[in-house]
């Protein structure tokens, strides 16, 4: 079996211990190579012995990479009976695999050997090799670069040589010096090295695949010589040495013990602590000095410094640099104004008690650092001596003072001297005060106090702001001043809060005098509103209610209220509002329903906002049994009236009553004009008037009588009862534009057979005349009546039991003939004004 790496050692040991006993010597694989170049093919067999009789003479052998199978095996019986199978790999892409052999026994697949292969590339050249001699440690210490990973073992040996000239020549081998794993530098120790004579070094690089060399490096150790940073520290000042000018720092260093006596030079880098940018860089500080100067630096700032050196005139190394050392630069006197403000207390009458407090203000962008104030006083009577009544960091001072001291002196100091002074001088308050002091507030952070500038002109303003009442008065007062006498205002900003009432003070400082101090209450926002005042229910009823309230009294720090808006919703969620002034306590409701709910709340409106209560819910009354009658009895009146109004109109027009009820006459006791209705002026139905001249007048209408016949078995002998017509023919003629009728006898012009009772010519005038025979009609007439014919039947056709028509009385005449003949559509068709139109019938 071949040898197996590290990473699949156990994984193998594992399988060959599961393997079954009659297996373990069954086969074994053999590789043509275990370790190759990435992706070069490789070829491997496996060998089934004769041990092995217990399995199928055709046994089948099998490959896997790792848990892959491989196809392409070839498989052949030797002659001493083994059993031999070759597979080739043509590209092995893993850097490490297991190659498997298996055979089929019992129906799975059971393995036989395992090889391990392995793939990677040659090492690379190592490069960038460099030496140095490290005085801390006492080697020469060589690092290199492997180059790309090559994915197999490989070991590196730095290797080195004495020599002289120019290292072609060998004298003595150095022991190599082999780098622990994983790293790439190696240290050769001082014993095998002479500090001032030529050697020669490389490195060595060597796997399974092949070796390499770097390029060799022709060094003498002392020419790479790295020295240990110097030690850097400030320099103390001394007696004989003046003052760093403003702006300077002095330092100074020395080397380290082993490179005493080695010249050198050195680098300074410098930067401000709390500034993150480049270093600045002080080049070729000589050694033989060890103290420097440097300048140009911001006053009273903290540096900080690293120093390094390398050895100079001859070759060497920079040493690493130094630890950080922290130096402040010096400082400049301050450049400050300091504006000032006093309060004076009589204590008796010789002492007066002064509290004095200033503010400094820088005159430019780098005034420099104050360390403290000073306030002295110098007596008139004691010329030259200076009294010091004050040495203090803070910024206000209390001291006594002779009754009729009138200045002081105020100035701050540091390490770098003191600022121009600032007289101070006591002045009485006999000048003209403010007027017209009023404040605006510009945000909730800032107030504007505004003045009217007083005649004298001031020299400038002392303007002072802090809580007002109810804080303690004086207790953290803010104040400024106003240099520019000629201003009318200023703008305060700093501690303003909001909902905060300011006190502010406002003093005018004159040439020779002070002006009395003004005040006046501010604030830069106001609070919104407490809540709005609880609504309470004075009256109510059924269609009204009264709510009141108590105005609630004015808060400091709270707006004052501008208006009030009452609000009320029904139980529809209909709402409604009235807006109501500040003053106003009181408001009735009207317009609401009887016996319903509403829910009304008050809302206060102020210029920082508004705020609700907690609101009111009322009922009104409901209606009295009487109002609830009363009620009724005008709707009932109302329908009725409605009512009255219909019918009467119905009845005024003929037109629209007739389609709800049609006049039908009695046809026993009416005649033809009872049938017609009647039609109103402006119903009329525009027909053709008889009378119109621009119609054809009707010219002639001729009714003739029935010519005898004689009866039939079913008519009576008896015909007293009856009405007959005359036998003449009588024509009754409608000449147009004539109401009179005229009567002519015509002859007959039908035959006997027919019965031709009615012929209408047309007019003389029309252009073409035209005849109408009732004899022409189809409609059959009353001859085919029953036997028993009734009252109202066409009687006048009858005849008499011997064939003679009998004439009518004059009375029967005009009730048969008239009304009958009223009744025809041909009459009817033709009249138009009724039976009075119709002349002579």
């Amino acid at each position: 079996m071949m040898r197996l790496g590290p990473r699949s050692l156990t994984a193998a040991a594992l399988i060959i211990l599961l393997l079954p006993r009659s297996l373990e010597e069954c086969g074994h694989i053999t590789l043509s190579d275990t370790i190759v170049r990435l992706g070069d093919p490789v070829t491997a067999s496996c060998v089934i012995s004769q041990n092995c009789s217990h399995l199928d003479p055709e046994t089948e052998i099998l490959w896997k990479l790792e848990s892959d199978l491989q196809p392409g095996g070839r498989q052949q019986r030797l002659p001493d009976g083994t059993w031999e199978s070759t597979i080739t790999l043509p590209h092995l892409n893993h850097t490490q695999a297991l190659l498997s052999c298996y055979i089929s026994w019992s129906n799975s697949l059971q393995i036989v050997d395992q090889a391990e292969l392995q793939a990677g590339y040659p090492p690379y050249t190592p490069h960038n090799l460099s030496c140095l001699m490290n005085l801390t440690i006492n080697s020469l210490i060589c690092q290199w670069e492997p180059g790309p990973e090559p994915h197999l073992p490989t070991n590196f040996t730095l290797k080195s040589f004495k020599s002289c000239g120019d290292c072609q020549i060998r004298k003595e081998p150095i022991p190599d010096c082999v780098p622990e794993a994983g790293q790439s530098h190696c240290s050769i120790p001082r014993k095998h090295l002479l500090l001032y004579q030529r050697m020669g070094v490389w490195v060595q690089a060597e796997n399974a695949l092949g070796t390499s060399l770097s390029q060799q490096l022709c060094i003498e150790p002392m020419d790479l010589v790295k020295l240990e940073p110097p030690i850097l520290g400030a320099l103390s000042p001394s007696p004989e040495m003046a003052l760093a000018p403003p702006g300077c720092l002095r330092l100074h260093w020395k080397p380290r013990k082993n490179s005493m006596f080695i010249d050198q030079k050195c680098q300074l880098r410098y930067q401000p602590r709390l500034a993150a940018g480049d270093w600045a860089l002080v080049t070729s500080l000589p050694s033989s000095t060890l103290h420097h100067e440097l300048c140009g630096l911001l006053p009273a700032t903290t540096y900080v410094l690293q120093m390094r050196c390398v050895r100079w005139p001859l070759p060497g190394h920079w040493s690493d640099w130094s630890p950080i050392l922290e130096l402040n630069s010096t400082e400049r006197a301050p450049r400050v104004r300091l504006d000032t403000k006093w309060q004076q207390r009589q204590l008796d009458p010789w002492t007066v008690e002064v509290q004095l407090f200033w503010k400094p203000l820088p005159l430019e962008e780098d005034s420099g650092r104050i360390q403290g104030y000073l306030v002295s006083w110098r007596p008139s009577v004691q010329a030259g001596a200076v009294l010091n009544l004050c040495n203090t960091t803070e910024l206000s001072c209390a001291f006594h003072l002779p009754a009729d001291t009138w200045e002081v002196v105020l100035v701050a100091y540091n390490m770098g001297g003191t600022s121009q002074p600032t007289s101070v001088v006591f002045m009485e308050s006999k000048g003209p005060p403010l007027t017209r002091l009023h404040t605006m507030a510009q945000d909730p952070h800032s107030l504007w106090v505004g003045w009217e500038v007083p005649s004298p002109q001031p020299r400038s303003y002392v303007i002072e702001w802090g809580l007002g009442p109810p804080s303690p008065s004086g207790s953290n007062k803010t104040w400024k001043i106003e240099h520019n006498g000629s201003i009318s205002g200023t703008l305060l900003q700093e501690g303003i809060r909001p909902f905060e009432l300011y006190e502010i003070t406002v003093t005018p400082i004159y040439q020779d005098t002070m002006g009395s101090s003004q005040n006046i209450y501010a604030y830069s926002q106001e609070k919104d509103p407490p809540l709005a005042p609880e609504l309470h229910l004075r009256h109510v009823g059924k269609t009204w209610a009264q709510v009141d309230w108590v105005p609630k009294a004015p808060e400091l720090g709270r707006s004052p209220i501008t208006h009030y808006t009452l609000f009320w919703t029904n139980m529809w969620n209909q709402s409604f509002y009235a807006i109501l002034n500040a003053s106003s306590w009181s408001f009735v409701l009207h317009s609401l329903e009887p016996a319903s709910l509403y829910h009304v709340h008050l809302m206060a409106t102020s210029r920082a906002g508004a705020t609700n209560n907690t609101g009111l819910t009322l009922m009104t009354l409901a209606l009295d049994e009487s109002e609830l009658y009363i009620l009724l009895g005008l709707f009932g009146f109302l329908l009725l009236l409605i009512s009255l109004c219909g019918v009467a109109w119905l009845c005024s027009r003929p037109s629209r009553k007739n389609h709800l009820w049609p006049s039908i006459p009695d046809p026993a006791h009416s005649s033809l004009s009872a049938w017609v209705p009647t039609i109103m002026a402006e119903d009329t139905f525009q027909l053709p008037n008889i009378r119109d001249p621009g119609m054809p007048p009707i010219a002639k209408i001729t009714v003739l009588e029935e010519e005898e016949k004689k009866p039939g078995p079913w008519e009576s002998s008896d015909s007293s009862g009856t009405c007959g017509l005359p036998t003449l023919v009588q024509a009754y003629v409608l000449q147009g534009g004539s109401k009179e009728a005229s009567t002519q006898p015509q002859p007959q012009s039908c035959t006997n057979d027919q019965v031709l009772y009615g012929q209408v010519l047309g007019s003389p005038t029309s252009l073409g005349s035209e005849h109408y025979l009732r004899c022409n009609s189809t409609q059959p007439l009353l001859g085919g009546l029953t036997p028993s014919p009734k009252s109202y039947e066409n009687l006048w056709f009858q005849t008499s039991p011997l064939g003679a028509p009998l004439s009518p009385s004059p009375s029967q005449e005009d009730d048969c003939v008239f009304g009958p003949l009223l009744d025809f559509p041909l009459l009817q068709g033709l009249r138009i004004q009724g039976v009075e139109g119709m002349g002579g019938f």
